[in-house]
């Protein structure tokens, strides 16, 4: 299809479906956190804020060395996980989704968190006035009003998962059909001669599946604006 081999193939199927779930699973844990560092004060929330941002400015091999000390089967946390639960990170595409969703998790709750202070909280005031619980004030006032932010958190995470490679390769290698992934691929056709032209193909379509998120996005943001307006 399109001068793509079947190896290309499967890494660009493969990328897409770290990338979806990495966004996805992040999303609940995003807005959680976005909404305690955008309306709760309490102690060490600049550190948590910190940490949470940790992955943007650390290299990505140390996160994924990190994770693979961590979740790896001779690890504390990943030994445990596989004799008790038969669930296995290191090496396994669910790992490469974890570690796109940790290198990912920051942009996101950063857009989460700037959505969530810049809406009118006395939106909020009045619906539990009128006696809305908690929780459905949440749901029906403070989520919609915060939708473009989730928007562009979820599309952040996503791109960020889409180019991940540092951490990945590292926790997860280069396993093809397994965890190899469009940029893992496409280091592996750079240690290949002739490798170019398949370099440029798997490049095309990072850039197109980018540009396809980025436009979505906004075209959800641009049709929740319009139905605010109406």
């Amino acid at each position: 299809m399109f001068g793509f081999t079947p190896e290309e193939l499967t890494a660009v199927a493969l990328s897409l479906k770290v990338a979806t779930a990495a966004s996805l699973a992040s999303l609940p844990f995003g807005v959680a956190l976005g909404w305690l560092l955008a309306r709760r004060r309490f102690p060490g929330k600049a550190l948590l804020d910190a940490l949470v941002h940790l992955p943007l400015v650390l290299p990505p091999v140390v996160m994924g060395y990190a994770l693979l000390m961590l979740l790896g089967t001779q690890g504390p946390l990943g030994g445990w996980l596989e004799q008790h639960l038969g669930i296995v990170f290191a090496f396994r595409w669910t790992g490469a989704a974890l570690a796109c969703a940790v290198m990912g998790f920051p942009l996101m709750v950063r857009a989460i968190r700037l959505s969530l202070e810049a809406t009118d909280r006395r939106l909020e005031q009045a619906a539990s006035t009128l006696g809305a619980g908690p929780w459905r004030v949440f749901f029906t006032i403070t989520l919609p009003l915060a939708w473009p932010g989730l928007i562009a958190g979820t599309v952040l995470g996503f791109a960020k998962a889409l180019g991940e490679f540092g951490a990945t390769i590292t926790f997860v290698s280069n396993i093809p059909g397994e965890t190899q992934t469009l940029s893992s691929a496409i280091y592996g056709l750079m240690q290949v001669p002739g490798g170019e032209s398949g370099i440029w193909r798997l490049a095309a379509v990072a850039v197109a599946i980018s540009l396809a998120a980025l436009l979505l996005s906004e075209w959800l943001a641009r049709r929740h604006r319009g139905s605010e307006e109406h």
